[in-house]
């Protein structure tokens, strides 16, 4: 059996992502604030197996607990290869840094940065002892490339995860069955997250006119096409271990 746990997995990208890899030989397992029963049943249709946690990734202090239970669902003796895909993340707040409340602050670096840091440490750890084909992919942002007025928080957690993927994988080269993780940014994708940017003021976010002209102008990412991408990566002979990628590598 094939394993693959996707964070954010009820809607936008995460979603296409689990259609995608369904299959007769696959287990995926899905974290999201909430349960999706049309993607339960699209899985179930093409033979594949979709489990389904409800769950907060802002609370970084129950990650390990719900990582334990992750695994329970998995069986590790039939296991052939067991994959990540950190997919989850909030652009909010978008706002000078001034503006922002503590509590937005936090849970924005909760959710984009120390949810996946947490993961990533549980899953090495659970996983450490198999000798089977484990990756991870860590969807971050090209945001963590440049500043952007309105997005400091966003901006520097996603580059903490570029910089941590990298750091991780390095570790892992040292491990006697190591797990290999990159970092991914999908480009401008049409799905929730622009609704919320292209709804902003320009008094918050300067630069909302160009996101919103990204729609009219027909420019964003359909998220299907993002998630073949990733699919690719994660089920290929080859992988870019250690290295932070571009959805644009691969179109």
């Amino acid at each position: 059996m094939n394993y693959l746990i996707v964070t954010g997995a009820s809607k936008g990208l995460g979603q296409e992502i689990v259609k995608t890899y369904a299959s007769g030989n696959s287990h995926i397992i899905s974290i999201a604030r909430t349960e999706n029963t049309d993607l339960q049943q699209y899985v179930s249709a093409k033979g594949g197996t979709l489990s389904q946690f409800s769950f907060d990734l802002a609370n970084i202090h129950e990650i390990d607990s719900l990582m334990k239970q992750v695994f329970d669902v998995i069986n590790l003796k039939d296991a052939k290869s067991i994959h990540l895909i950190n997919n989850a993340g909030m652009v909010a707040p978008i706002k000078p840094i001034e503006r922002c409340e503590p509590e937005e602050i936090i849970k924005n670096q909760h959710v984009n940065l120390l949810a996946p840091m947490l993961i990533i440490s549980s899953f090495c750890k659970i996983t450490s002892s198999l000798p089977i084909e484990k990756r991870i992919i860590n969807v971050s942002s090209g945001a963590a490339k440049k500043p952007i007025y309105g997005w400091s928080s966003y901006g520097s957690a996603k580059a903490g995860l570029d910089l941590f993927s990298q750091g991780a994988a390095l570790d892992q080269q040292e491990a006697e069955l190591p797990v290999k993780i990159i970092s991914f940014h999908p480009g401008v994708m049409d799905t929730n997250m622009q609704e919320e940017i292209r709804s902003s003021s320009q008094e918050d976010f300067l630069n909302v006119e160009t996101f919103q002209n990204y729609k009219k102008e027909g420019k964003l990412l359909p998220p299907q096409r993002v998630a073949d991408v990733l699919v690719s990566l994660v089920t290929s002979e080859t992988f870019p271990n250690g290295q932070v990628v571009s959805v644009q590598d691969y179109l």
